[in-house]
């Protein structure tokens, strides 16, 4: 039988944009063996909005997001998130 590496413990992320950018880099079999349930308790951090987009700029980032090989919805999130990040970096060497 053969020894099983001790999992690696998951880091705390500090936003959901971190969390998704360390998932798509990481090797989940190194964190989760795989065997029993698992069982997730997450905080609620989101919240439903609704706003308009062109249909031309979602049909443009459904198709990114497919060759990226994740959600449009988190590709949003993880720009919109970058965006802001930079846009208050900016304003703050400008104060």
């Amino acid at each position: 039988m053969q020894k099983r590496k001790p999992l690696k413990k998951i880091p705390a992320f500090s936003s959901e944009a971190e969390e998704a950018v360390f998932w798509d880099k990481a090797n989940s079999t190194e964190y989760f063996s795989g065997e029993g349930g698992i069982r997730l308790r997450l905080p609620l951090r989101t919240i439903i909005i609704s706003f308009r987009i062109p249909r031309k700029l979602l049909e443009r980032l459904k198709k990114l997001a497919q060759l990226k090989d994740v959600p449009y919805q988190s590709l949003l999130k993880i720009y919109l998130d970058e965006k802001v990040r930079d846009e208050i970096a900016i304003l703050k060497k400008v104060a």
